[in-house]
């Protein structure tokens, strides 16, 4: 198994970094890059100055939807240059309903890539966690970093904690774990029970990497009372991790997915590509 077919998600303002790593990454493992580029329209207006200002409010949404397919047509040109299979695709959307259009495209693909200048727009970045991750099968690689993420890291730390999230996330990860030269599995504070972590805590999951070719070490840590955030960054820098691989946690409320303390820490201030499923 491969990945054969890379999603990557773009805002329209700022893409063009997270476009050249998308390529990059494509190009490693000679995938095929579909790229959606996304705007999302402004608000009507409301109010007793609704009818005042529609017409300009119309106005600004055709300059947005102009300025999606000039952009577009940017991303076309970018990726003709690359020598790669690819497609793009602009959409135009509603802050309600984006999660919806990602998610439709995210079916497609076997890996969903967002790029450090998606996540630092707040509004577009939760609604592509929001698609990709909650409403698709196919994993999400988030690269927060400068350079492009590798698909065939060198080291790789898995956050284990025995849950569904974290066992699919390392079944889909297996393409990059059987690529590394390192693969550790981390736990915190495991406790060595029959129907949770087992008697030994990682030996069953290293058993399974093992059994697939991936050279896994089981690396038991504390916390002494620190966050588990804090330990796996700091453990990710000690085995000089360049992919993090873990479950992704939430719960949902009417339309808003709501993330565990650990999985919104880390995808806000790690300092790696972080792999992750739900």
């Amino acid at each position: 198994m491969r990945y054969k077919t890379i999603l990557a998600v773009l805002g329209v303002d700022h893409f063009q970094e997270d476009l050249k790593y998308a390529i990059a990454a494509s190009q490693s493992i000679e995938a095929h890059l579909s790229t959606v580029i996304i705007a999302m329209a402004a608000p009507p207006p409301g109010g007793s100055y609704a009818e005042v200002i529609s017409t300009a409010w119309l106005e600004e949404r055709q300059g947005d939807i102009d300025k999606l397919a000039k952009q577009a047509a940017t991303v076309k040109e970018m990726l003709k240059a690359s020598g790669l299979s690819f497609d793009v695709q602009d959409i135009y959307t509603e802050f309600a309903w984006a999660d919806e259009d990602v998610a439709d495209r995210a079916l497609y693909a076997d890996l969903t890539l967002v790029g450090r200048q998606a996540g630092q727009d707040e509004d577009l970045f939760k609604r592509i966690l929001d698609g990709a991750l909650f409403q698709s099968p196919a994993p999400l690689l988030f690269n927060p970093t400068d350079q492009a993420a590798s698909l065939t890291p060198r080291s790789v730390l898995i956050a284990w904690n025995s849950r569904m999230e974290v066992a699919r996330a390392v079944q889909q990860a297996l393409p990059a774990l059987q690529a590394a030269s390192e693969v550790h599995v981390t736990l915190i504070d495991p406790v060595a029970t029959s129907y949770a972590s087992g008697e030994e805590p990682g030996a069953d999951v290293a058993t399974y990497l093992a059994r697939h070719g991936v050279p896994v070490a089981v690396d038991v840590l504390s916390s002494a009372g620190k966050p588990v955030d804090e330990i796996l960054k700091q453990h990710a820098v000690d085995v000089d991790a360049e992919l993090l691989v873990m479950g992704a946690y939430s719960h949902s409320r009417l339309r808003e997915r709501i993330f565990g303390g650990v999985t919104r820490s880390m995808l806000e201030t790690a300092r790696l590509p972080i792999f992750c499923s739900h």
